[in-house]
């Protein structure tokens, strides 16, 4: 791989056994052409954001190492969901799995349908936590640590649900 950047995706899923949805989601990022997945958070039990009426979620987080671009990363991501079965729905709605590219190197960014860092990642910790597990020290660019942006949201009803990396 030539020209390889850091990357980082958040898994998520509520649907149709949530847990295994996610790590078919870490599989097909490993199975990325030229992409490698270096490291992978622990599973996280998170309740619903924006949409309350839905099962709980459960989170985590990728950091791959990449020589696609970041459009073609976004779509390789996109193409993962649609092969899930996710139909794109209610905004912040039920999901079988949603696949954000939260960081490209420290690559800022912002085109239609793609921004870089993630716009909202430093409010959410359904995000922040499993980042924070492969990740505590990572720069956000323009937000800051992981750590200390973890520290500023609330992160009540989130639980690990399995204890090591695999």
């Amino acid at each position: 791989m030539s020209a390889a950047a850091i990357a980082y995706i958040a898994l998520g899923s509520n649907l149709d056994d949530p847990r295994v949805q996610v790590e078919r989601g870490f599989a097909a990022l490993a199975a990325l052409p030229n992409t490698a997945l270096r490291d992978r958070s622990r599973l996280f039990r998170t309740p619903p954001w924006g949409v309350l009426n839905q099962p709980d979620f459960i989170n985590a987080v990728a950091r791959v190492e990449t020589s696609l671009p970041p459009r073609a990363l976004l779509d390789a991501l996109l193409a993962i969901e649609t092969q899930a079965g996710r139909v794109r729905g209610a905004r912040n709605g039920p999901r079988v799995l949603d696949l954000d590219l939260l960081l490209y190197g420290d690559l800022r960014l912002d085109e239609p349908g793609l921004a870089l860092p993630h716009p909202r990642l430093h409010q959410r910790a359904f995000v922040l936590l499993p980042l924070a597990d492969v990740a505590p020290t990572l720069d956000v660019p323009g937000r800051g640590r992981v750590s200390d942006l973890l520290a500023s949201v609330d992160a009540a009803g989130c639980v690990v649900i399995d204890g090591d990396h695999p």
